[in-house]
């Protein structure tokens, strides 16, 4: 069992910054990689940022340069750091983590993560 917690996600103003968190517990090894993905309203949820256990890390185009992800192995914490944000950056951010490895020529896909936390909500306003 697998339990992800999102937090950080809040209303934020265009060109503002947020950091968002994602707790992981349970049968859960650094060896797992982990993703960030987001779904605006009404869309499908896209990968945005993926890390591998040896902190490998692939993005999708549209934050390549504003977002960055990381992890602490220690405390199995996932985070991620958006900058200069759009409004099209606007989504329900889920975190994901699957024990297998990441592929890093594209951005993250869900048919390759096996658990999902719940989900934040990013608000990008002008």
């Amino acid at each position: 069992q697998v339990l992800l917690v999102e937090s950080g996600g809040e209303s934020v103003q265009v060109g503002g910054s947020l950091r968002l968190s994602c707790t992981a517990s349970g049968v859960i090894g650094s060896s797992y990689s982990m993703a960030w993905f987001g779904q605006p309203p009404g869309r499908e949820r896209e990968g945005v940022a993926g890390i591998q256990s040896d902190g490998a890390t692939t993005y999708a185009k549209s934050v390549e340069g504003r977002f960055t992800i990381s992890r602490d192995n220690a405390k199995n914490i996932l985070f991620l750091q958006m900058s200069s944000l759009k409004p099209e950056d606007s989504a329900m951010y889920y975190c994901a983590a699957d024990p297998r490895g990441l592929r890093l020529d594209r951005a993250p896909a869900q048919k390759d993560f096996l658990h999902w936390g719940q989900g934040t909500q990013v608000t990008v306003s002008s």
